[in-house]
């Protein structure tokens, strides 16, 4: 099957093998986070390689921006259908996204091995994870400043993190916030959407077994339930591969299958290593469920930045000018910014009860999110990350 490549385009005549591995190379070069990763792809395919032109760069990448998925990722998969259609796009993903991978199972492999429950590692995991947890803080307010733009948006996130609080099924608030913020001329409409919405919560949550039934025993762990975890991620990554979080938590943390210590050191994982940051799927896949687990959550997270590039590749600018899309997306990502809010609540409370030197995470915690907020660069993350280790290790009983 062709594409039909624009005339702004030059694409160079590269091999699929010689594709593959430029990309590959990409991968183990992908250290820093999104706007690191996509910097190195637009100056070498772009500045020196002139694969496509800038202008045609920035609309892409403004796409990307308002679809889910890592837009590293999936720009990479896109310039691969520029230089040889839907085979290099897929190559040109595979290649990008194999050494964060291969390089997390290998993490997982460790972790579950050696570093799992030796007690003696602890206090040094624990003030890890209080560091990752002030980066998250830092990424919920950096995705709040770019989506919630105005006071509906502003609502949106605020009900949306009551409502995950409270228990409410993620997909109410997405698609309520999705078809109230799209219909915000019409306000009867859109008061009509939220009243259902409210609704379809108070039966939903009714009929759900309270939450000490439902933790009282671990469901078993399935390739299937890994993979629509996976997908289930890769399809509501609004804003940032952080949005990824609390639904790749609420399908193995809220099954009993890992715990929230466990979760986090799987970020912090990911924020070190050359890879897009929802990588971090892997790690809960393998310590869920071995090398199949991690395999199959780690599918169904970027199968949809795969898909969106491959079937849409012709498309992909018109979403741009599609105003009543736009706006539903702009609702959905709305309340991500909530959810995700909420699930860092969720996550200091699980990691606050294992403190007992309060006083000391307290200041490790403000000492982290003061650097987060105001470092930039691509040594941020991995200092923190080791930070606070040294800080846990030297003052966390």
């Amino acid at each position: 099957m062709t594409t039909n490549i624009p005339a702004s385009v030059h694409p160079l005549r590269l091999s699929l093998t010689a594709l593959f591995l430029k990309f590959l190379r990409f991968g183990f070069l992908a250290f820093g986070g999104p706007v690191a990763q996509i910097a190195m792809i637009r100056q070498a395919l772009v500045e020196d390689e002139r694969w496509i032109e800038p202008a045609r760069f920035n609309r892409l990448l403004a796409v990307l921006q308002i679809l889910p998925g890592p837009e590293a990722h999936e720009l990479c998969v896109h310039l691969g259908m520029v230089a040889r259609g839907r085979v290099g796009g897929l190559l040109a993903g595979l290649g990008f996204m194999l050494p964060g991978m291969a390089l997390m199972l290998l993490a997982g492999w460790l972790y579950v091995t050696w570093i799992a429950g030796d007690a003696g590692l602890s206090s040094l995991l624990l003030g890890v994870q209080i560091v990752v947890l002030a980066i998250i803080l830092r990424a919920v307010v950096r995705i709040g400043e770019h989506i919630v733009e105005d006071w509906l948006s502003g609502a949106i996130a605020v009900a949306s993190l009551i409502a995950t609080l409270a228990g409410v099924p993620f997909w109410i608030p997405l698609v309520a916030a999705g078809l109230a913020y799209a219909a915000s001329d019409r306000p009867l409409v859109a008061a009509a959407v939220l009243v259902a919405a409210i609704g379809v919560a108070a039966a939903v949550h009714g009929l759900a077994p309270s939450g000490a039934t439902a933790s009282a025993v671990a469901e078993p762990v399935t390739l299937a339930a890994l993979f629509v975890a996976g997908l289930k991620g890769g399809m509501l990554t609004f804003g940032g591969a952080y949005t990824a979080i609390p639904y790749v938590r609420a399908d193995t943390v809220g099954r009993g299958w890992i715990g929230d210590a466990t979760f986090l050191d799987g970020i912090a994982l990911a924020g070190v290593l050359p890879a897009p940051l929802v990588i971090f799927a892997t790690f809960v896949g393998y310590v869920a469920g071995g090398i199949g687990g991690a395999l199959a959550i780690t599918a169904g997270m970027f199968l949809p930045a795969f898909a969106f590039s491959l079937i849409l590749f012709e498309r992909l600018e018109a979403v741009v000018e599609s105003h009543a899309l736009h706006r539903l997306l702009a609702g959905v990502a709305a309340a991500v910014v909530g959810i995700i809010a909420a699930t860092f609540v969720q996550l200091g409370e699980a990691t606050g009860a294992r403190i007992s030197n309060g006083v000391a995470a307290g200041l490790l915690f403000g000492v982290a999110l003061v650097a987060a907020w105001r470092l930039k660069g691509m040594w941020v993350t991995p200092a923190l990350v080791a930070g606070g280790a040294i800080a846990g290790w030297l003052v966390m009983p």
